[in-house]
């Protein structure tokens, strides 16, 4: 994959690392951007698991993860552009948001307007101690286009997601840590080897069972609990047409470490 904006790296351990790579504008999501996130995630969709296990998603520079969207190519949209634009965002981070493997954002500095929908369409947030997150799009006569609105109050409860999105200002890694937003807090220094220990712990287990399980997680949220309870039954059973699980549990009765296959 090469791509202006992106940089793509494959490690040994099957886990990718995605860099937003504008630094020179702190990351910000231009309409070119978007196009390449929406190619990206359109091929990793394709890949096999053997390609890529997790991903790590962080931003360039020792500033910035993404400060937000392009405001001076936004100022001249019409409706129609701007909403297109939105259902843009909307789709490719759904479209990351509905990956099958882990995907974890490693916000080492700003994480403003759609740079937090970005974090927010990952499964969860690791930062660093200098980060600073926030939705400021009131302050600039808009709103979170790219699912700020709905996924904000899905992390940090209904009153934080309010208080947040109104006043449109920003608060610290610490505060993040403190509300839910963010999982982890580090030393900018210590955040991405941080964030590459839990992923490999995350591809060492069943690779079906996680994207099961994520599956889950993400479809059960807003049903009821016995909806949610009837699908969980039913993918915990689908997993046992699986070798991996039979690997998996078989190696706990031998006692040894399981080697999943993802098959």
């Amino acid at each position: 994959m090469e791509f202006k904006n992106l940089l793509f790296e494959k490690k040994e351990n099957g886990i990718g690392l995605l860099t937003l790579n504008r630094p020179q504008a702190l990351n910000a999501l231009n309409k070119e951007l978007i196009e390449e996130l929406e190619l990206f995630t359109q091929q990793l969709h394709e890949m096999p698991w053997s390609e890529v296990k997790a991903l790590v998603i962080t931003g360039a520079g020792e500033k910035s993860f993404v400060a937000g969207a392009d405001i001076k190519e936004m100022s001249v949209y019409t409706q129609e552009q701007a909403q297109f634009f939105s259902k843009k965002g909307q789709k490719v981070f759904r479209n990351l948001e509905s990956l099958k493997i882990p995907v974890v954002a490693a916000v080492n500095g700003f994480a403003l307007g759609g740079g937090l929908e970005l974090a927010l369409s990952c499964d969860f947030i690791y930062a660093s101690s200098n980060a600073k997150l926030g939705l400021p799009e009131v302050s600039l006569g808009l709103i979170p286009g790219f699912g700020g609105t709905v996924r904000l109050s899905r992390v940090v409860g209904l009153n934080k997601a309010r208080e947040m999105v109104y006043s449109a200002e920003m608060i610290t890694a610490d505060e993040a840590f403190q509300c839910g937003l963010v999982n982890k807090v580090v030393a900018q220094v210590e955040l991405m080897p941080t964030v590459m220990k839990t992923v490999e712990t995350m591809i060492s287990r069943g690779p079906i069972a996680v994207a099961k399980a994520k599956l889950m997680v993400l479809e059960s949220y807003d049903m009821s609990i016995d909806a949610g309870l009837e699908l969980e039954a039913i993918n915990f059973g689908q997993l046992f047409k699986y070798q991996d699980t039979k690997e998996g549990t078989t190696a706990f009765s031998e006692k040894r470490k399981p080697q999943f296959k993802n098959v």
